[in-house]
């Protein structure tokens, strides 16, 4: 969860730390730190709790020429949100950082006598201890000899206080990426981060850090090794979206940027597969034959990537009738799943570090079942260690609230089944073709509800004191509702729910009292009359009615408070008009209530510990 930086080079590297961290602060803001190895005085260790603007307040006096430092911006796990427990950590030689959990902290503090060193209740700590205790003045055989001792997950960025101008590093799951880079005006340097957004200012070419190997960063460049000793030659990759994507742009919030960079993301995503009008999976590597011998299909994600495999579940089994299970990663990884080499598992990450669907992932594989992911980082561990990948090419998602990454993971779905549907001969060509031309539209489709922002924001006015509000749907618009829950509750703080529309009188209705909002979704055609007449049941009761709807009826003027209007389509595609409203309808009220958009409290982007 935590963003953890490090940087050596030939120029000063404080500001180059700190504007990276401000880069990284989506993965973690309860507070932020950095070490910098001075040629003169040793090492310089500034720590603040709050964000890393206030680190920059601290730290912007400092008189310091240090070419190496390590920063990191956190997200609390273990410990209380207090300077003591900030990172980097300092025990004796040792400076370090570190994003993941070490799960048997405590059995090496008791069994290396490390209580009387540690200052802070984090499990970190433990970690520099136990390196500063067993160093003998050979970093690499520390390294090696302390990894093998942890349990857990770990991206590590290490200093000792003898190695002048180095920076050590190795992970386990947490993910890391670095670069190598140099300037025409002479300046080099080697970086390494929790993700690309830090790097791409100085390098476009990265490699993504292999699992249990030792980095070396140093001015001219970057030594990769694994724990045999063996130097390492990692693959080069290149950064495939423009570097401003990264950037506001102007927006006053990410999040409402990436919510208008959507249909660009849909058309990057759709577009490169559809050959000769059909669905096409050729550039991705994936073969016709796992499709052809499937009898069923599992999606295994976690919150938003969820909800968009219970969309790709609707449209699947009801145009296909293949049976899709949705199963939360957390919770699969430790049951045992009724899976086997018939199933086509389907893991859903936007960014391919989740932990728990990696580890979903992991047990899906050792169960014989081919696994094909969804996620949008290349070079991912998802990514890597799938059968087959599908990239989502959204570009950076900042923002905590996802939300174009939910729409190009939905049309992944939508690809998906198309493909299924038409090799196994259950959709004809004929078909097949038109559910695709409509599914190019989807951008189109965004971009025309997206004039509708203004009566958004009115609404999110209206809302923005109530303490509850429901959500209800039938069908794909009951999928739908549960997103539209979730991304209300998870940055404007007001609790709300989703619930399927005919369920209301089997108990939930007992919620609704006078002026209680009530947000409809009624899309579906076939089922649009059963949800009036629930819409009816919640306005008798005094709700507040706003309708989602793409009609002009006079009874859906009747029965609701408030109708938001969404352009006419079919109700598979619906979803992504729908979707961009329900975002919205966060997004205006979280900014209406004064609060942070971007950061919601106690949450971070990229879940990567349990």
């Amino acid at each position: 969860m935590c963003g953890i930086i490090g940087c050596t080079g030939n120029q000063p590297v404080r500001n180059i730390i700190i504007n990276g961290l401000k880069q990284l602060e989506y993965r973690g803001y309860d507070s932020a730190g950095i070490a910098l190895f001075d040629p003169k005085t040793g090492i310089i260790l500034k720590k603040k709790v709050g964000r890393v603007a206030d680190l920059e307040a601290a730290t912007e006096n400092l008189e310091t020429v240090a070419g190496c430092g390590i920063g990191h911006t956190r997200w609390a796990t273990h410990g209380g949100v207090t300077e003591a427990n900030a990172h980097p950590h300092q025990v004796g030689h040792v400076t370090l950082v570190h994003n993941g959990i070490i799960e048997n902290y405590r059995e090496l503090t008791t069994e290396y006598g490390l209580k009387d060193v540690l200052k802070s209740e984090t499990d970190t700590e433990v970690v520099a201890a136990l390196l500063d205790r067993l160093y003998e003045g050979d970093p690499m055989k520390t390294i090696k000899k302390v990894v093998n001792l942890l349990a857990g997950s770990f991206a590590l960025c290490i200093m000792f206080d003898d190695q002048p101008g180095k920076i050590f590093t190795i992970r386990n799951v947490s993910p890391m990426v670095a670069t190598h880079f140099k300037n025409e005006d002479g300046t080099e340097g080697s970086l390494i981060a929790s993700d690309l957004v830090a790097l791409i200012d100085y390098s476009k070419e990265y490699f993504v850090v292999p699992e249990y190997h030792i980095l070396t960063l140093k001015e001219d460049g970057i030594e990769v090794h694994d724990l045999k000793g063996n130097e390492v030659k990692p693959e080069i990759l290149t950064v495939s979206w423009d570097i401003n994507a990264a950037k506001k742009g102007g927006y006053p919030h990410f999040m409402l940027k990436e919510i208008y960079e959507q249909p660009e993301a849909l058309e990057r995503t759709i577009q490169p597969r559809v050959v000769n009008g059909l669905p096409d999976f050729t550039e991705d590597g994936i073969d016709d034959e796992v499709f052809k011998n499937l009898k069923q299909i599992t999606v295994v994600a976690c919150g938003t990537a969820m909800h968009a495999g219970i969309v790709g579940k609707s449209l699947i089994e009801s145009t296909l009738r293949i049976p899709v299970l949705t199963e939360i990663a957390s919770e699969f990884r430790y049951k045992d799943p009724i899976i086997d080499e018939s199933t086509l598992v389907v893991v859903v990450s936007q960014s391919g570090e989740t932990i728990d669907t990696l580890e979903a992932l992991r047990l899906a594989k050792k169960k014989g079942s081919k696994v094909l992911s969804i996620v949008n980082v290349k070079g991912s561990t998802i990514a890597r260690e799938s059968d087959y990948v599908l990239y989502t090419h959204a570009g950076p998602e900042i923002a905590v609230a996802s939300t174009k990454a939910y729409t190009v993971q939905v049309s992944a779905f939508y690809l998906l089944a198309a493909r299924i549907g038409f090799v196994k001969g259950i959709v004809s060509e004929e078909d097949t073709r038109k559910f695709v031309a409509n599914l190019s539209q989807a951008g189109a489709l965004i971009e025309e509800t997206l004039k509708s922002a203004n009566d958004v924001k009115r609404i999110a006015n209206h809302i923005k004191t109530a303490p509850d509000l429901f959500y209800i749907g039938r069908g794909i618009d009951y999928t739908m509702s549960l997103e539209a829950a979730l991304k209300l509750k998870e940055i404007s703080y007001i609790h709300a729910e989703a619930y399927a529309a005919g369920e209301l009188k089997h108990g939930t209705i007992a919620l609704i009292a006078e002026n209680v909002p009530v947000i409809a979704i009624a899309t579906e055609e076939h089922v649009y009359a059963k949800v009036i007449s629930n819409v009816r049941e919640v306005k008798a009761r005094g709700a507040y009615v706003i309708l989602i709807s793409h009609d002009d009826k006079e009874e859906s003027k009747e029965v609701c408070d408030k109708q938001i209007k969404i352009p006419a389509s079919d109700s598979a595609m619906s979803v992504f008009a729908t979707a961009a409203i329900v975002q919205l309808i966060a997004y205006y009220t979280s900014d209406a209530k004064g609060l942070d958009v971007d950061k919601p409290r106690n949450l971070a982007k990229s879940v990567t510990v349990e």
